[in-house]
């Protein structure tokens, strides 16, 4: 958006002029006025794609978006690093009631982990940003397929550009061992991917929502071993505090306690994929295009509205009542995806506190 100043400078410009005349009269001077018009044009700074902040690097601002698997279950939740800095951060419903996360990154770098396995509802998480790298330590042979040939770039721990990356950040051994640094696989890279599409509608610093109070929210997923979340706004940090099974959820490095600036609750159809575990238990998949309800958190309000996504490469939208979209605040976005009623492993909950 441009905004133009017009300046107007007055130029006094004093002239002399010296009279000779006869009889030795008085000298008369002369003043002229000039007045010369000065445009000056401003342009509001670029903004990051995934986050709406501004981002003077263009190098930065037109990278590829990066998903890592980071791992949720109760052993590997204490065990996080880096979730913070994403710019985007999707929740989906894995095998019973667990969660996992698809840790989006573009505008910054840090070392996230611990990085797990690859799920069929990553495809269309993917499938809106561009072909962007993904990052997982490894899937059941279907899905594996599925990622190698789906809307994404494959940076799992068995791309042979990608896998001393992941060997030389391992602590330990076990299912938690891989920690990997951003920076790291950006540097490595693979041709293919494309610069993110901007995934949300910002609102400027004037602009106000329009939305019913909130001070938390209170989630809990589907299955035998339901994973519950919180979020409290926390008007000082003007974000929301998240939690997780009771515990504030707190990176294990920085000891930073993730409060993004946006909660999304996107009731999310959930279905039977193909595909078991390593325990022989069902996946379920999130179906990603379509539309539902969906609630938008941010400022301290929560917007009830309908998310919509005709199609896998298309970005999905989010409108209030009215159907106008809903505008979020520059910064971090959660977006829980709870399953909706019917889906495979039985219906998610939501409360506003």
């Amino acid at each position: 958006m441009r905004t133009r100043f017009t300046v107007a400078l007055s130029v006094m410009l004093l002239t002399t002029s010296l009279v000779a005349c006869g009889g030795g009269k008085k000298k008369e001077a002369t003043t002229t006025t000039t007045t010369r018009k000065v445009t000056t044009t401003t342009t509001a700074p670029p903004i990051a794609p995934l986050t709406g902040v501004p981002e003077a690097d263009a190098t930065k601002r037109a990278r590829p978006a990066m998903i890592v698997k980071v791992d949720n279950v109760p052993m590997a939740f204490p065990l996080q690093e880096g979730v913070e800095s994403a710019d985007v951060v999707y929740v989906e419903e894995v095998e019973n009631g667990a969660t996992r996360m698809a840790v989006v990154f573009q505008s910054k770098d840090d070392t996230v982990g611990p990085v797990r396995s690859a799920r069929t509802s990553d495809l269309d998480i993917a499938g809106d940003l561009h072909n962007p790298y993904f990052c997982f330590s490894g899937a059941n042979g279907g899905v594996l397929k599925l990622v190698r040939n789906g809307p994404m770039i494959d940076m799992g721990v068995d791309r042979s550009e990608a896998t001393r990356v992941y060997t030389r950040n391992q602590r330990g051994s076990g299912l938690h061992r891989f920690f990997l640094p951003t920076k790291e696989i950006y540097d490595v890279g693979r041709a293919g991917a494309q610069t993110p599409p901007q995934l949300f509608t910002y609102r400027g610093k004037t602009d106000v929502v329009t939305g019913e109070a909130a001070t938390g929210i209170a989630l809990s997923y589907a299955g035998g071993t339901s994973t519950t979340v919180a979020y409290t706004w926390d008007a000082a940090k003007k974000g929301w505090q998240r939690a997780q099974n009771g515990a504030a959820h707190v990176m294990a490095d920085t000891k930073d306690r993730i409060t993004p600036q946006n909660v999304i609750v996107q009731f999310t159809p959930y279905t039977a994929s193909p595909f078991v575990d390593v325990t022989g238990s069902r996946s379920p998949e999130a179906e990603l295009v379509g539309s539902g309800e969906a609630w938008v958190f941010t400022d301290g309000k929560l917007v009830r509205g309908r998310w919509s996504r005709p199609a896998r490469d298309q970005v999905t939208s989010y409108t209030d009542a009215g159907g106008k979209p809903i505008a979020l605040t520059p910064g971090q976005t959660f977006v829980e995806l709870i399953p909706a009623p019917g889906s495979f492993l039985g219906q998610g909950s939501a409360k506003v506190v």
